[in-house]
């Protein structure tokens, strides 16, 4: 998918046990998904990104303007 320019914040969680994941560039998305691996972190982070895209474009929402680093 060619709109996967939005952050993933993948962070370990003691008290869950597990990688939590969040999209912060999607208002009032806290912790959005989970994997017991941080590679399944990111495999489901991006399907809850795909998912959250699709839902916002069959709702006719505007999407979120993502945060992107110019230069480096």
């Amino acid at each position: 998918m060619d709109k996967l320019k939005y952050r993933m914040v993948i962070q370990w969680s003691d008290e869950d046990n597990c990688f939590l994941v969040a999209l912060p560039d999607f208002p009032g998305q806290d912790w959005r998904t989970h994997g017991a691996t941080y590679e399944e972190a990111v495999f489901k982070g991006k399907e809850a990104l795909e998912s959250l895209i699709e839902s916002y474009l069959a709702d006719e929402e505007t999407l979120p303007k993502p945060l992107v680093v110019i230069g480096g």
